[in-house]
């Protein structure tokens, strides 16, 4: 990856975490003096005329206006809720599948509550039946995951660890 690829927290203007864009974008809403670099991170960006450090987390100078965020109901998004692991098994792969607690046919809606991981094999004995019926137990209940700073940016704290101070995250919380 590029350095003008790597990740940006954008922040509001109250320092609340907005979202992520790439170091190209962060320097656009900052020619535009539409943002403000509140940390570097330790690449040099060198253009035909000038060099700067890349910024890491920049605050925006007005205020967007926005709903609260939500988890969208995706695959990815039900995979990292339940950790890459099966519902039935306990199983940890890459390769899982979505599977409907309460079978569709039967009734059952495709949202947070009746939906998890499952790998092939799981999915395949469970087939159309409910868990009773198919004689298997669920490992954890399912469940709508937090819409907090901490998950849905969860993802980057792995190599973003400068951004746990912006997102109200202390660092021994998620060291672990």
């Amino acid at each position: 990856m590029s350095a003008v690829d790597a990740n940006v927290l954008v922040l509001n203007l109250d320092y609340q975490p907005l979202n992520v864009c790439n170091v190209r974008r962060a320097i656009v809403l900052l020619g535009k003096e539409k943002a403000e670099i509140l940390e570097h991170n330790h690449a040099i960006i060198v253009s035909a005329r000038s060099r700067f450090a890349a910024p890491s987390v920049i605050r925006l100078a007005y205020h967007i206006k926005r709903p609260r965020p939500v988890v969208k109901l995706t695959r990815k998004e039900v995979l990292q809720r339940d950790d890459y692991t099966c519902q039935y098994c306990g199983k940890h792969a890459h390769d899982l599948t979505i599977d409907h607690v309460v079978p569709r046919h039967r009734g059952g809606q495709h949202v947070w509550e009746n939906v998890v991981a499952a790998c092939k094999s799981c999915n395949h004995r469970k087939g159309g039946k409910t868990i009773s019926e198919s004689r298997m137990k669920l490992v954890r209940e399912p469940f709508r995951p937090p819409s907090t700073p901490q998950y849905l940016f969860s993802s980057y704290l792995k190599t973003e660890r400068s951004w746990l101070k912006f997102l109200g995250l202390a660092t021994e919380a998620t060291a672990s």
